[in-house]
């Protein structure tokens, strides 16, 4: 039990910190960071179903997305609010210092598989939320034609 909630607390800790530092209003600063917090407890729980990392970020950045899309709608903000702050646990910053110090010590093949692991973990963030985002894009413009159509077919009420 304590495997799923530390992490969640340092999470919910960290992207309420970042929160701060991106200078997000007072009333947003606890919903980007509860974002933060879903995205590293969906992580854990795929991490546990699934024993994949790749496939475990791309799913929690899903759930981040997600989350994002509809907090955006229902406070009226832009979505990089709780995308950008909710995001930050999960980006890969330790690999990448350790892919460059193994580069920088000589080891090039320790580096080379932490290099590739990490871009593996970045795509996995940048495919997850391209997924949600051209979803919600692409629902938008289908409810826009179909609301474009009723009003040709019902003008003012009426039946034309």
């Amino acid at each position: 039990m304590m495997n799923y909630i530390l992490p969640c607390l340092y999470a919910f800790g960290a992207s309420f910190a970042f929160a701060i530092v991106f200078n997000i209003q007072r009333n947003k600063l606890l919903l980007s960071a509860l974002g933060g917090m879903l995205g590293q407890l969906a992580f854990v729980i795929f991490l546990n179903v699934l024993s994949n990392q790749a496939a475990s970020y791309m799913l929690a950045t899903i759930a981040i997305a997600l989350y994002a899309e509809v907090m955006a709608r229902l406070t009226k903000s832009p979505t990089t609010i709780y995308l950008a702050v909710a995001l930050i646990p999960l980006v890969p910053g330790g690999g990448i210092y350790y892919t460059m110090l193994y580069f920088i010590n000589g080891d090039i093949e320790l580096g080379a598989s932490t290099g590739i692991e990490t871009l593996l973990i970045s795509g996995a963030l940048a495919v997850g939320i391209i997924m949600v985002s051209s979803t919600v894009n692409l629902v938008r413009k289908v409810m826009l034609k179909r609301k474009a159509r009723m009003g040709k077919k019902y003008h003012y009420g009426q039946k034309n």
